[in-house]
């Protein structure tokens, strides 16, 4: 039986809330629903959206212990995001100052891909449609 309907978010915790925010936001542009700064916590929670659908939340927490994340470490392996042109994509990126990896090809699916990083060097997908 199936139970599960969807994915409902992603959380990431970051190391620098603000530069965070203004990657998710102003670079890849996710809107924002709602910020809240949780005051027991010392934390923020910024929740994002795209195209109307909820997506992330973001959290900053003091001191966060760093998560090793490459070479192909155990746990989320990177976020996907779609993308109908993949060189307009990373063009937008690039002006932006995002770096991308050179792009590649799925092998079974045939479409093209790249990788790039957010500021705690989370990786981040874009995959063509």
């Amino acid at each position: 039986m199936k139970f599960l309907k969807s994915v409902h978010h992603i959380a990431i915790i970051c190391s620098d809330y603000q530069k965070s925010k203004q990657f998710y936001t102003e670079i890849l542009g996710f809107d924002i629903d709602r910020e809240v700064y949780r005051a027991e916590r010392n934390s923020y929670k910024l929740d994002l959206s795209l195209e109307g659908n909820y997506c992330i939340e973001l959290f900053s927490f003091p001191n966060p212990p760093h998560r090793t994340s490459r070479p192909e470490a155990c746990g989320l392996r990177h976020l996907a995001f779609q993308v109908d042109n993949i060189h307009k994509a990373i063009a937008v990126l690039n002006a932006k100052g995002v770096i991308t990896e050179p792009v590649r090809m799925d092998e079974f699916t045939g479409k093209q891909f790249t990788f790039f990083s957010d500021p705690d060097d989370l990786p981040l997908e874009l995959y063509e449609i």
